[in-house]
C-alpha cells in the first residue's frame, strides 16, 4: 500500500515507470501493477522529473521592480546604486511577503530548492532575518539555502565584513562575496582568500559572485581556484556569473578551464540576466556577456543554469520557471544538439543540485519524494515548450495540480482542438 503512485510517467532517461511513494520518501520505481494508493497520478505518456533547481536568486529584492524607481541604464551598477537606496525604505515585513510571493511561484512551477543571496551590507541585517523566517515557512516544500552577500564589498563597504560574520552567526549557510566590486585587484583576491578561509573554518559552502564584468582582466576566478584547493574545499564551492571569461583571450581560458576542473568548482551562468546587464558600452560587435558554458562542460566541469533576479533592480522581467532559464541558456550558448538541448534540461535538475549539495535528491529508490510531471513526452519538448507542469509532488505531498495547455480550435476541416505537444 502506497501513499502515492504516479503512474506510468516516462523518466528524463526515457524510461518508463511506476512511482510508489510512502510519506515523504520514493520506494519503488518499477512496473506497480494493480498495488493500491491512497492517491493516484496518472503520468502515462507525461515526463516524470525531479524537481527544477536554481542554485543562484536574490530573494530579498525579488517583486520590488519600479520600487523606489526603475533602472534607466540598464546596467548592473545601477541596479547596484538602486537596490541600495530601496534598502533604506523597505520593511521586514514587505521582504518576507515578497519573499513567500515569489516562493509560491516557484513551488507552482515545480521549483523546490532554491539557494538566494541575501545582502549583508546593512547594519540591520533586515534582509537576513526576513529570509531566515522565511527559509523555516516554507521548509515543507522548498529548500531554501541562504548566501551571506556583501553586496558592496566584504572590504569595500565598512561594516560588511562584520555583518556578514553575524549572518553566518544567525544561521546563514553559504559563505558568499564579490571580489571584482572591490576598490582593487588585489582587494578582490583578498576577499576571496578570506571569505574561503572563513567557509573552511566553518564548514560552509562557498558561493561567489565572481567576475560578472566585461573586464578580462577580472581574473579572480583563478583565486578561487587556488584557494579552493588550498584549503580541500572541492566540490563545496561555485563560481557565479563568470562573465569576463567570454572576454578573455583563448589561451588564457585554456590555462584558466583547466585549474576551475581540478579544484571541482561548480560553474552557474545566469542567462537572462548575463546577457541583459553586460555589453552595456559596447557598440558593435556587442558582447552579450554568457560565460564558456560549452567548453566548461567539455572540461567535466558542472555547470548549471541559475534564474538570478525576477522584477527587480536589475531584471524587468522573470517568471520563475527554470524552464524560462534553460530555453534561453540554450539559445545564447547555442546548445543545439540533441544532446545539449537534455543537458539544457540537466542543468536546470540534476547539475543544479549538484552544486547545491542536496541529499536525497531525483529519481531513486529511498530519495525524497519531490517531483513534477510536465505536459511533455521528453526533456527536450519540455524546454521546447517550457512544458505545463500537471502536477507538482512535494515531499510527498501534492500541492499543485494544472490543465494541460491545449486550446480549443474552430477551423473548417482541422481538429478542435491544438495540442502544443509534437509526436514524431
Amino acid at each position: 500500500m502506497f501513499d502515492l503512485i504516479v503512474k506510468g510517467g516516462t523518466l528524463p532517461d526515457g524510461r518508463q515507470a511506476d512511482i510508489g511513494i510512502k510519506g515523504a520518501t520514493i520506494t519503488a520505481i518499477e512496473d506497480l501493477g494493480t498495488a493500491e494508493a491512497g492517491d493516484v497520478i496518472d503520468a502515462a505518456g507525461d515526463l516524470v522529473s525531479p524537481p527544477f533547481v536554481d542554485p543562484h536568486f536574490h530573494m530579498d529584492a525579488t517583486l520590488s521592480y519600479g520600487k523606489p524607481r526603475i533602472n534607466a541604464s540598464g546596467t548592473l551598477l545601477e541596479g547596484i546604486g538602486l537596490w541600495g537606496e530601496l534598502k533604506q525604505v523597505m520593511t521586514q515585513d514587505e521582504v518576507v511577503a515578497r519573499a513567500l510571493d515569489y516562493c509560491d511561484w516557484a513551488a507552482s512551477l515545480g521549483l523546490l530548492a532554491i539557494r538566494s543571496h541575501v545582502d549583508t551590507c546593512d547594519d540591520r541585517l533586515l534582509g537576513v532575518e526576513a529570509l531566515l523566517h522565511v527559509r523555516d515557512k516554507v521548509k515543507d516544500y522548498i529548500d531554501l539555502q541562504l548566501v551571506a552577500f556583501p553586496q558592496d564589498g566584504f572590504y569595500r563597504d565598512p561594516t560588511a565584513r562584520a555583518n556578514t560574520l553575524r549572518a553566518l552567526d544567525m544561521g546563514v549557510d553559504v559563505v558568499g562575496g564579490i571580489p571584482h566590486f572591490e576598490r582593487t585587484m588585489e582587494d578582490g583576491a583578498a576577499s576571496v582568500r578570506e571569505l574561503c578561509e572563513i567557509a573552511a573554518e566553518r564548514g560552509l559552502p562557498v558561493d561567489l559572485h565572481c567576475d560578472e564584468t566585461d573586464d578580462p582582466n577580472s581574473r579572480h576566478i583563478e583565486t578561487l581556484a587556488y584557494e579552493t584547493q588550498r584549503l580541500g574545499l572541492q566540490g563545496r564551492v561555485a563560481g557565479s556569473h563568470l562573465t569576463s571569461m567570454h572576454s578573455m583571450d583563448n589561451y588564457y581560458v585554456s590555462k584558466l578551464l583547466p585549474l576551475i576542473a581540478e579544484a571541482e568548482i561548480n560553474a552557474i551562468p545566469n542567462p537572462l540576466i548575463n546577457i541583459t546587464l553586460q555589453g552595456r558600452h559596447d557598440t558593435y560587435p556587442k558582447r552579450r556577456g554568457l560565460t564558456r558554458v560549452k567548453e566548461m562542460l567539455a572540461m567535466g566541469i558542472n555547470v548549471g543554469w541559475g534564474q538570478d533576479c525576477v522584477l527587480d533592480p536589475w531584471y524587468s522581467l522573470g517568471t520563475g520557471d527554470m524552464l524560462d532559464v534553460a530555453f534561453m541558456g540554450l539559445h545564447v550558448a547555442q546548445m543545439t544538439s540533441p544532446e545539449e538541448m537534455k543537458t539544457c534540461f540537466d542543468m536546470v535538475t540534476t547539475h543544479n543540485a549538484k552544486t547545491m549539495g542536496l541529499s536525497n535528491y531525483g529519481l531513486k529508490v529511498g530519495a525524497k519524494a519531490s517531483l513534477v510531471v510536465l505536459d511533455a513526452g521528453h526533456p527536450i519538448e519540455a524546454v521546447r515548450s517550457r512544458a505545463n507542469r500537471l502536477a507538482v509532488i512535494a515531499k510527498g505531498k501534492v500541492i499543485t495540480r494544472s490543465a494541460r495547455a491545449d486550446a480549443a480550435l474552430n477551423l473548417p476541416g482541422r481538429p478542435d482542438k491544438v495540442v502544443r505537444r509534437h509526436r514524431a
